[in-house]
């Protein structure tokens, strides 16, 4: 936790607000882009660049990180606005393990107007922490008035839009058939066991729905059909039992999403 609770102390110093920290050290390009328009669903996306060696978190971001936080209130036309989470990678360094994304990550964003016949005024304030060794916190502030797409920037919105999880179905590559709570060195862990093909080329597992533990990256446990993840935080087992998690699930050019309940 040392890295999140260094972006909030930063936060609270006198006279140092989010945006004169963003100015102090640019690491970050961002923008919102367009996409195409399908079934009255227009497709933005926000565009943030990093410098190399800095990264950006997921909305799950590990224990030393801060999750994004999008705010679309001030738009005009907008009825709904979904955003979309390209699968992200784990990292480790000396603050510890998060889950984020390096170089660039694209977020595309599926906007349904209020009218139809209207376009949309599309506008975007996101908090997130952009870090390296040191973490800055950032404000962005952007806008878009939908408008013809530009092929350029639709390529790049479907790109990313591809690496978004798919959620677990009959044409799921492969699939968790049970998740269960298990000691492992007088520790708990999650124990998967994975049914399907495909799980076996650098599995990584996210895992979502337990705000008192944190789960770290799966090892083997016999075969790649059966991994533990073991967690950190856990104080009462039995808290676990029953309790519905949300996996997002990686390997190789394969990206998953499931809810399982934990027996």
């Amino acid at each position: 936790m040392r890295r999140r609770q260094f972006i909030f102390a930063a936060l609270s110093l006198p006279g140092l607000s989010v945006a004169s920290w963003a100015g102090a050290q640019t690491r970050y390009r961002a923008r919102l882009i367009g996409g195409e328009t399908q079934g009255g669903v227009w497709r933005a996306a926000l565009d943030i660049a990093l410098d190399k060696g800095w990264k950006t978190y997921w909305r799950m971001p590990g224990d030393a990180g801060v999750p994004p936080q999008f705010d679309w209130s001030g738009s005009r036309n907008v009825r709904s606005l979904t955003v979309l989470w390209p699968a992200p990678a784990r990292f480790n360094d000396e603050s510890g393990e998060t889950v984020g994304y390096k170089d660039r990550v694209v977020f595309p964003l599926d906007v349904t107007p209020a009218d139809g016949g209207e376009p949309v005024d599309l506008r975007l304030n996101v908090f997130l922490g952009v870090c390296e060794v040191i973490c800055i916190p950032v404000k962005l502030e952007e806008a878009l008035l939908q408008a013809a797409p530009v092929p350029a920037d639709a390529s790049l919105i479907a790109a990313f839009a591809a690496r978004v999880p798919e959620k677990v179905d009959a044409r799921a590559r492969f699939r968790v058939a049970r998740a269960s709570l298990v000691e492992e060195a007088d520790k708990p862990a999650l124990a998967l066991h994975l049914e399907g093909q495909g799980f076996d080329r650098g599995l990584d597992v996210f895992v979502e729905g337990s705000d008192f533990a944190y789960f770290r990256a799966p090892r083997m446990a016999g075969d790649a059909a059966n991994i533990h993840l073991p967690i950190d935080g856990l104080k009462d087992p039995a808290k676990l039992r029953g309790k519905a998690l949300t996996l997002t699930m990686v390997a190789g050019d394969i990206r998953l999403e499931q809810d399982v309940v934990v027996d």
